[in-house]
């Protein structure tokens, strides 16, 4: 896991490196301090004779001074290479992140939530950046202090230096206990901030609907029960790792007794250590007591920090299961010809459960082919196959004459244009949104694919036309708007298949006619694929897909399904009867209005 996440240095390793030297740096002037300061009291201030020497004096006094701004600068440049590291390594890791999220497909995104995704992205890459950071600096710092200072005290003492030897392992094995009771809740922590995350995602992007069923009180106690969860296990956690505190300032003080006491019993009786020596003891006391403090709050900050280690590992672990093959065997798309031979497919792999079984069908280029069928008879899910945003279980599906997996993913792509079902405008003008189709696109590239949309009416009727500003999601412009503007958005891309998923749904049934007739006008040599709810919008198809329980119940023109498929028939009767209410409706309003 260390391996794969310093990955991320890359172009920061010199300052990642310099860190712990300059850290280093300081150890040595802070180690030779207290020597410094030990020459200073015995032979400068008390002298052999008992009186002062100044020269002494000055010369200890000078080099003590000169060590402490020598330590100073090796501290603040520390500090500085170890912030521009630590940042440095999690932007890089934030890019790998979202470079591998780019990168997956549907059922890649499918094992994690958005909300957990943004987490990671934000949260844990915080957590894991600080200790990063701590490693860098104090984790260097204080075991080469605590290293320096022992031998140090020993040189001074052995005897009065066993103090801190008995000391280590009692903190040593309170640490590991609280770090062996904390992981697993940290571990739960972040999972919940999952849930949370996700939650409030719900909330805000949907927050209209909350606000028409009055859901706040709802929404406010979900959010609350959440946050409770996290409060728990965090106060919890906390509960625990407070017990490293009164462990530290025990061992500590303990220590600073022991020294004191034992210190004085060698000047005193044994006369084997000097008050310079004390006063040095005292010293690398403190800095043994307070690096094994450092050490535990590395220790802290490590545990919770792991947990996010682990959970950033997931995505970098994670492989696309859709990747271009090594040998391409076509450089572009030649046409728009489709074809489904012997195909199966099941969201988990080896679940046995298909979601589509025995697809066999044949579309030459330029067709128009509907799609209809009930709710989960998947057909979303076929039309997905087709420029691999899942790859199919069994079978093949060939476009333009070879295997989608014998091109190149980005080429099969741009040559398949899609509207999905959920339809996506992005913060930013209508003209940003566009050129989402085509970076380079024209201005009149533009109105004309807006125009065979029927697009061009609605946008020229606001008052900053194709420079209008899209709010995140469109949300300052209709249902039928938003489709209309996704539909422009494909065409921009001028390809060979054309995917409508259920694209014209918010919009008039004049309005889909006159999209339909464009279609057939205007992009005669397109594919065009179009799954839809109104038999309306495929009747005039060069032939319907009926689906039914993730199979091809029945293929053929509206004509000829009329006759043949019983489905179809049904559906359109339905369809139809519905149709004649509705008038019967309107007709009876328009003569109560006339009265």
């Amino acid at each position: 896991m260390i391996k794969k996440l310093l990955r991320s240095v890359r172009e920061f390793k010199l300052v990642s490196i310099l860190t712990p030297l300059l850290m280093v740096g300081e150890v040595v002037m802070e180690v030779i301090i207290p020597i410094l300061m030990k020459m200073l009291v015995d032979d400068g201030i008390s002298g052999s004779s008992g009186e002062g020497d100044l020269k002494v004096i000055l010369l200890s006094g000078g080099a003590l001074a000169v060590c402490c701004l020598i330590s100073l600068g090796f501290g603040f440049g520390g500090a500085m290479t170890g912030a521009k590291a630590s940042m440095g390594f999690a932007r890089n890791l934030r890019k790998d992140m979202y470079y591998r999220i780019q990168g997956f497909s549907f059922s890649n995104i499918d094992k994690f939530s958005t909300a957990s995704l943004v987490t990671r992205l934000t949260t844990d890459v915080t957590r894991v950046q600080d200790a990063y950071q701590m490693i860098l600096r104090i984790a260097v710092r204080a075991p080469i202090m605590l290293i320096f200072s022992l031998i140090m005290a020993f040189a001074v003492n052995a005897q009065l230096a066993l103090v801190f030897v008995a000391i280590i392992p009692v903190l040593a094995i309170g640490f590991f206990v609280i770090m062996r009771i904390v992981h697993p809740v940290f571990e739960r922590v972040f999972k919940r901030y999952d849930v949370l995350n996700n939650a409030v995602q719900e909330d805000v992007s949907g927050m209209r609907v909350v606000k028409a069923f009055v859901r706040e009180d709802y929404e406010i106690e979900k959010f609350r029960g959440i946050s409770g969860d996290i409060y728990k296990d965090f106060t919890f956690a906390e509960k625990v790792l407070a017990f490293n505190a009164p462990l530290m300032q025990l061992c500590a003080y303990g220590g600073m007794i022991a020294v004191s006491w034992i210190g004085a019993n060698l000047i005193v009786f044994d006369e084997s250590l000097t008050t310079g020596g004390l006063m040095a003891m005292l010293t690398y006391a403190m800095q043994i007591l307070m690096n094994l403090m450092m050490l535990s709050m590395i220790f802290v900050m490590v545990t919770m920090s792991r947990a996010s280690a682990e959970r950033i590992c997931e995505v970098l672990d994670e492989e696309s299961d859709i990747t271009s093959p090594e040998k391409v065997s076509a450089d572009k798309v030649a046409d728009g010809s489709i074809e489904f031979k012997n195909v199966k497919f099941e969201y988990k792999k080896g679940s046995g459960k298909y979601a589509l079984s025995d697809i066999n069908v044949s579309i030459k280029s330029g067709e128009t082919v509907g799609i209809i069928g009930g709710t989960g008879s998947s057909k979303s899910t076929l039309v997905q196959l087709i420029p691999r945003l899942y790859d199919v279980s069994e079978g093949s599906i060939t476009v333009g004459g070879h295997d989608v997996r014998e091109y190149d993913i980005e080429t099969l792509r741009d040559a398949v244009a899609m509207v999905l079902q959920k339809n996506t405008l992005f913060s930013g003008t209508i003209k940003d949104n566009l050129q989402w189709g085509k970076l380079d696109a024209t201005d009149e590239e533009m109105v004309r694919a807006c125009k065979l949309a029927q697009a061009d009416g609605f946008i020229n009727d606001f008052p900053e036309k194709y420079d209008t500003y899209i709010e995140q999601d469109g949300n300052n412009v209709s249902g039928g708007q938003k489709q209309r503007l996704c539909i422009a958005r494909a065409l921009m891309k001028k390809p060979k298949i054309l995917i409508l998923d259920d694209s014209t749904s918010a919009v008039d049934t004049a309005t889909d006619a006159k999209i339909r007739k464009a279609f057939r006008e205007e992009i005669p040599d397109t594919t065009k694929l179009i799954i839809a709810q109104r038999i309306s919008s495929v009747m005039d198809a060069d032939k319907i897909i009926v689906l039914d329980g993730g199979r091809i119940a029945d293929i053929g023109t509206h004509d000829e399904l009329m006759k043949s498929s019983a489905i179809y028939r049904e559906v359109y009767e339905s369809q139809q009867r519905g149709s004649e209410s509705v008038d019967e409706v309107s007709a009876s309003i328009g003569k109560g209005s006339d009265k």
